[in-house]
């Protein structure tokens, strides 16, 4: 049943995106925006590709985790409230889970060694929201596991996780502007554009994915007034998905390796990143 509705929610979604990329890609041509580079959509294809065959590696493993967690279930939502609150409340659990994940993965060096992967691009776009790390599915399996432990289903843990996951795909454009009241919950596509930004103000805000609540609360809000300069503060000058998969990677390692003592090697591991988007 799980399969099937969340092979019903792509089914759905899929075309929807496609279009949106098409209309995107037309208009970018129309008004001579540039918006699409072939080396650089190709090079989104690649880390998709490395994050969709981990996806399938893990995602009948991370199922059962999740239904083996739900046994030692801390409430029981099902005998204290109706099925649309509990699905309401699976899609703000999964985005304040996300933005934790999101905050710290940016925190945390070797968390960002894996994310950066995704800020790689310096063009701002839907299709760059398919630039998704390769082991992002593994990085997250700590944050989400609370959920399950709350006592939500994992069957709406996957459906809504995927129906959020497709909303995030939405941020990442620049031919949609501010979209008035709507600015205050949910995370717009200006939001994410700051998101992606390397200007100095905009770097470490706006982690949300469906809403923009957790930023305003946690003081992590910015918004977009100056223009986005996308991509990192150090760019990868590379198309290599491999490449930009490991480099994050190869750089801590080196310098874990080159420590002076336990607690420097610990800090390049778990410290903040040096340089980053």
């Amino acid at each position: 049943m799980t399969e099937l509705t969340i092979n019903e929610v792509y089914a759905i979604g899929a075309p929807i995106v496609l279009a949106m990329i098409l209309i995107e890609v037309m208009l970018s041509s129309a008004y001579n925006k540039n918006l699409y580079k072939r080396d650089d959509t190709l090079c989104t294809i690649g880390l998709l590709l490395g994050n969709i065959l981990m996806v399938f590696a893990l995602k009948g493993l991370t199922l059962a985790f999740h239904f083996y967690l739900f046994k030692f279930k801390l409430l029981n939502l099902q005998e204290l409230m109706p099925v649309w609150i509990i699905w309401i409340l699976a899609f703000v659990m999964i985005d304040l889970a996300f933005y934790i994940y999101h905050r710290i993965s940016h925190r945390v060096n070797f968390l960002w060694a894996i994310h950066m992967s995704h800020h790689s691009s310096e063009e701002m776009n839907f299709a760059v929201s398919f630039r998704q790390a390769w082991f992002g599915p593994i990085s997250k399996i700590p944050f989400f596991m609370i959920l399950p432990l709350l006592g939500f289903d994992p069957t709406i843990i996957a459906v809504a996780g995927v129906i959020s996951t497709l909303w995030g795909i939405v941020g990442h454009t620049q031919i949609v502007g501010k979209l008035g009241p709507i600015e205050w919950i949910f995370n717009t596509p200006s939001h994410h554009r700051v998101h992606h930004g390397a200007n100095a103000q905009y770097i470490d805000k706006n982690y949300g994915n469906l809403l923009i609540i957790w930023d305003r609360m946690f003081g992590t809000f910015e918004p977009e007034i100056e223009k986005v300069k996308y991509g990192l503060v150090k760019n990868v000058d590379t198309f290599n998905p491999t490449k930009i998969t490991f480099m994050g990677w190869q750089e801590m390692l080196r310098n874990i390796k080159n420590a002076r003592s336990l607690n420097e090697a610990l800090y390049y591991f778990f410290g903040p990143p040096k340089t980053k988007n």
